[in-house]
């Protein structure tokens, strides 16, 4: 039986447009998906869209139509972008659905069994835009410290969970599985939160309609981290724990920004101990991404739109730059100019060039019919063992999740082959009769190296890779097999490969 592996995203706020930063979590949680499958993993990748609250209900109200019918019109541009993106994820899911209501539902009911939820009175500073509460120590001038907004004094009746219980379980937890969020300093954050004393927690509200309601008390509708965090499991089946949540629960990586940790990693695990379910293995909190060294926002009119971007430079090109430009994990920013540098030096002229020069010549010296190899010399055996050892490197990198690591693996071997055309000179030896054996070799292992290459980069190009291997094999599909050195059979006719890549005139500024 094939091990089984569980990735997510978040699930995107319908009350946003999706942006560069939804993109990157998701071609992330792709590139992982993609790759586990090729490793021989039975994947479960889920994303999906979280559709209630009060900023949706007021959207809705301000454009003349239900919260549903936003909902409805909003998840499908993140839908239709996944796709444009190549993303593929096994389950796409809406808190709107009755299988997530029903999960909720029981979850809520569960927990308020054990005496883990109970009903009083909430009084605090509120942010409608953040759904936040606040307390007046926490608040800079009455503003909200996240988004520097003003906020207002409620008070409303509320159930609350006993988060404070869960104190020092958390605690443990975390200081036990050093794994469990990551990367170490949004780790070393988290623990100071949680040592600074957790207080119960607000889990439902009677200000808006616009939720699941609370199990025997409709004035109630539950709160949107209990709503929304829940539907990593009823994706899954939850309530019912046979099945998909038994085989893929406790989740191996759930990806998210990092302004969403705090409920990823004190909330979640706290919701899931009180319920007694196991608690995800891992918590990845990436960066931001500003552009051209501004903060993204909608005022200053500079929001990065990915649809435009993939119209604009391919989509290959783009998940390449997110993932290749930035150690995952930190902020980065993007240009235009960095991504058709990226796009001229790594994919045309060296992942491009490469393909084009090799297979050119294959067609030139030998009919396009790849030839037996011959003895291996030391600059063949350096060059088969630099890509052999790609293989183990890369499979250690996406495990940390450190895909620009990966990719700059796999770019030094493309380098290196580049580098042994120039140095085994194939136009010389073609000229010699009795060098053909030498000619014979260097073709093969030239051409082996990269059908390797573009194995490993199905997970992160699938349309590049798809096209490099159908040149190189006839056939676009990559499996874990095809990871071994020798894989290419003598006799097998390679025509000479197009551009992959064309480049793009840089302007001169």
């Amino acid at each position: 039986m094939k091990p089984a592996f569980y990735v997510t995203t978040p699930i995107y706020y319908v009350n946003d447009v999706p942006h560069i930063g939804h993109a990157y979590t998701t071609l992330a949680a792709d590139v992982l998906a993609r790759y586990k499958r090729l490793k021989g993993f039975d994947v479960f990748f889920l994303t999906g869209t979280d559709e209630h609250g009060q900023k949706v209900e007021k959207a809705a109200n301000a454009a003349g139509e239900t919260p549903l019918e936003l909902a409805d019109r909003v998840m499908k541009r993140f839908q239709s972008l996944w796709e444009k993106l190549e993303i593929s994820n096994t389950d796409f899911i809406r808190t709107t659905q009755e299988r997530h209501k029903k999960g909720v539902s029981v979850l809520f009911e569960r927990v308020m069994e054990k005496g883990d939820i109970y009903l009083g009175e909430y009084e605090d500073w509120y942010c409608t835009p953040c759904e936040t509460f606040w307390t007046e120590t926490q608040l800079i001038d009455y503003k909200c410290p996240d988004c520097n907004r003003p906020t207002e004094k409620l008070k409303e009746e509320s159930y609350f969970f006993r988060m404070s219980k869960y104190q020092d379980q958390l605690l443990a937890h975390i200081e036990a599985n050093p794994d469990f969020i990551q990367p170490k300093s949004r780790r070393n954050e988290i623990i100071s939160f949680v040592k600074e004393g957790l207080r119960d927690l607000s889990v439902s509200r009677t200000t808006f309609s616009w939720g699941i309601p609370v199990p025997g008390n409709d004035k109630h509708v539950v709160y949107v981290w209990f709503d929304a965090l829940t539907n990593y499991i009823t994706a899954l089946g939850y309530p019912q724990e046979g099945g998909d949540f038994e085989k893929y629960w406790p989740c191996d990586v759930h990806l998210i920004g990092k302004d969403i940790l705090r409920f990823h990693t004190v909330y979640w695990p706290t919701f899931l101990m009180a319920a007694g379910l196991p608690i995800p293995k891992k918590v990845f909190a990436h960066g931001w991404w500003t552009v051209e060294g501004q903060k993204m926002s909608k005022s200053l009119q500079n929001v990065v739109e990915p649809n435009m971007l993939v119209d604009k430079y391919g989509v290959d090109a783009v998940r390449y730059f997110l993932l290749r430009e930035v150690p995952f994990g930190l902020d980065g920013d993007f240009s235009h100019q960095a991504l058709i540098h990226r796009i001229n030096s790594d994919l045309a002229n060296d992942l491009g060039n490469l393909l084009n020069r090799s297979t050119a010549m294959l067609g030139k010296y030998f009919g396009g019919v790849l030839q037996t190899p011959g003895e291996e010399s030391e600059l063949d055996k350096a060059y088969r063992e630099k890509t052999v050892a790609m293989i183990e490197q890369v499979d250690g990198f996406i495990d940390e999740l450190a895909f620009s690591r990966a990719l700059q693996a796999i770019w030094e071997v493309i380098s290196a082959g580049n580098k042994y055309i120039d140095e085994t000179a194939p136009w010389t030896l073609a000229k010699d009769p009795e060098k053909r054996e030498r000619l014979s070799t260097v073709m093969y292992y030239m051409l082996e190296s990269q059908r390797i290459v573009y194995t490993l980069l199905s997970a992160f190009m699938p349309k590049t890779a798809q096209k490099g291997l159908s040149c190189l094999v006839g056939s676009d599909e990559a499996s874990a097999e095809g990871l071994a050195w020798g894989g290419l059979k003598p006799g097998t006719a390679i025509a000479k490969a197009e551009a992959l890549f064309p480049r793009i005139e840089e302007k001169a500024e």
